[in-house]
C-alpha cells in the first residue's frame, strides 16, 4: 500500500491534491490534473527525480520530460522512458529503458505486474510493457486498458518511493 506520508509534509500535500499517489494516469497524453501541483513543483525545491516523478504523476508532461532529459541517472532515464511511453512514441521510449539498464525496482515491478494480471516473462522487459500499453490503448475501457494502467502505477509508486528515499 502506498503512503504518501511516509515522503514529509510537502510531498504529501502536493500527493493530497489528486489521489495520494493511487491516481491511475493515462497511457497516453493527458493534461495536468492540477495546476496546484504544478504551482507547488515549480516552486519546490525537491530533489530532480523526485520532481521528475511528482510531475509525471500529475500528467504534467512537458515539466516532467524537461527535469527527466537533464538528469544524467538511471532514474532520470526511466522517468524519461515513461514519459516517451505515455507521449505515446514507443522507440523513444524503448531507447531510454536502454539506458537504464536493469533497475532495483524491476524484481517487485514483475511482481507486482504477475498480481495485477501482466505478465512479460520471468523478470521484468519494459520493452514488453510498452507494446502491452500500445496494445491497451487501442481498447480504450477495458480490462486490458485498466491493468496497463494499474501496472504503470504500480511502476510509479515503486520508482517514486526509489527515488524519494534516496533523495535524488
Amino acid at each position: 500500500m502506498f503512503d504518501s506520508r511516509a515522503y514529509g509534509d510537502e510531498i504529501a500535500g502536493i500527493l493530497a491534491l489528486d489521489g495520494n499517489g493511487e491516481r491511475l494516469m493515462p497511457l497516453a497524453g493527458g493534461t495536468c490534473s492540477s495546476e496546484e501541483a504544478r504551482r507547488l513543483l515549480q516552486a519546490s525545491r525537491l530533489p530532480p527525480a523526485v520532481r521528475a516523478g511528482l510531475y509525471l504523476y500529475f500528467s504534467c508532461w512537458s515539466e516532467a520530460h524537461g527535469v527527466a532529459q537533464d538528469l544524467d541517472t538511471p532514474e532520470g532515464s526511466y522517468w524519461h522512458a515513461v514519459v516517451h511511453r505515455q507521449e505515446p512514441d514507443a522507440g523513444n521510449s524503448g531507447y531510454w529503458f536502454r539506458r537504464v539498464g536493469q533497475h532495483p525496482i524491476f524484481p517487485a515491478l514483475r511482481a507486482r505486474a504477475a498480481e495485477i494480471g501482466v505478465e512479460v516473462g520471468k523478470s521484468w522487459l519494459p520493452v514488453a510493457f510498452i507494446d502491452y500499453c500500445e496494445e491497451a490503448r487501442q481498447h480504450p475501457g477495458s480490462g486490458e486498458e485498466r491493468r496497463a494502467m494499474e501496472v504503470q502505477r504500480a511502476e510509479w509508486q515503486l520508482l517514486f518511493d526509489w527515488c524519494a528515499r534516496a533523495g535524488r
